[in-house]
């Protein structure tokens, strides 16, 4: 395509928050597009946000996970991976930190770990709101029932990330075992909405057997969610994994699709994630220049960083909390943004 046609594109993207199928494919193929992408998904960003970036405390509570995702490095068949959980203190001294640091968001990210039942969970849940009113909690523990959600919505859960990873029928089963589905995994999504959560979905970016059209798939998937934050990332490989030997996603396709997902959501929080930020050492950087607002630094104690383990050369695992919050905000700052500290929620139109 030229130039012209590019920008004729991507300017009704940004008008009309949609394009046809074809429309939409041929911006994910287009190299030539993803510096022109990044403008006008930057100019929206800026109209709806101005340059405020949201950070996020992760406190990755658990590596241990009952699923087998092919993908994943923390899959029960990995035996080489050293398991660790969180105590409730240990998580409650990390939320304590984070908080004198300025988070007022934190984000409980785990493996499906049956020992996090809903009693002990909603315990922490209601533990965390008790000593820390203000802040947003989040919860990113996979799969449950309606019951569970409801469950940790009451002891004081508000936002909910699950990414349906794939919204092809077909893909989702080439990189998942038989015994997950995504007609169950859209459902958990739709039963955070309806109970009242602020939800989070994405998908990942150049995974195995990925087709342009999955890729669009996802976006006809999102616009029907229509979360409130959407995360994405490119795929990694783990070497203890079935995809060991494949191909990690594209740094310029992660790019176009962050910028393609801000102009079709302008409202929505996209994250520059830690796995942009491990292909490229610009990667998070980029993200934010690409439409990206919001960044997730990690809470975690620093003993267990290196054993979530989701895919390799993970970074900022060797970080205590303030220095992974000082890195952050200089290289938000040297990107042309800056960090504010409140919960961030969406400006919704």
């Amino acid at each position: 395509m030229t130039n012209p046609e590019i920008t004729e594109l991507i300017a009704k993207l940004r008008d009309e928050r949609n394009l046809s199928d074809e429309g939409l494919a041929t911006l994910i193929d287009c190299e030539d597009a993803t510096e022109l992408l990044g403008i006008e998904a930057d100019k929206v960003r800026r109209k709806i946000y101005g340059d405020a970036v949201y950070i996020r405390g992760l406190i990755e509570m658990t590596n241990y996970c009952k699923n087998d995702c092919f993908y994943c490095g923390i899959r029960r068949s990995n035996t080489s991976a050293t398991r660790y959980r969180l105590t409730e203190e240990e998580i409650m001294e990390c939320c304590r930190e984070g908080y004198s640091l300025g988070f007022r968001t934190f984000v409980l990210q785990g493996g499906e770990d049956l020992y996090f039942n809903d009693e002990r969970m909603c315990g922490i849940v209601a533990n965390i709101r008790k000593n820390f009113p203000d802040v947003a909690i989040t919860l990113s523990l996979g799969e449950k029932s309606r019951e569970s959600y409801q469950k940790l919505f009451d002891a004081g859960a508000n936002r909910y990330l699950l990414r349906h990873e794939t919204a092809d029928n077909e893909h989702y089963h080439k990189i998942h075992p038989a015994e997950l589905s995504p007609e169950n995994r859209k459902k958990c999504l739709f039963d955070l909405k309806e109970i009242g959560y602020q939800v989070g979905s994405g998908f990942m970016v150049g995974s195995p057997f990925q087709t342009t059209e999955n890729l669009v798939a996802d976006l006809r998937f999102l616009q029907e969610l229509d979360p409130d934050m959407i995360g994405i990332g490119p795929f990694i490989p783990h070497e203890k994994t079935p995809f060991a030997d494949k191909k990690q996603g594209e740094l310029t396709l992660v790019l176009r699709m962050v910028s393609i997902l801000r102009l079709m959501f302008p409202h929505a929080l996209l994250p520059a994630t830690t796995a942009l930020g491990t292909i490229h050492p610009q990667g998070r950087e980029l993200g934010l220049k690409a439409g990206a607002n919001v960044v997730m630094p990690n809470l975690s104690p620093v003993s267990v960083r290196k054993l979530y383990d989701l895919y390799e050369n993970k970074i900022c695992t060797g970080e205590e909390s303030a220095q992974c919050r000082g890195c952050l905000e200089m290289r938000v700052k040297n990107a042309g943004y800056h960090i504010i500290t409140d919960i961030g929620n969406v400006k919704r139109s």
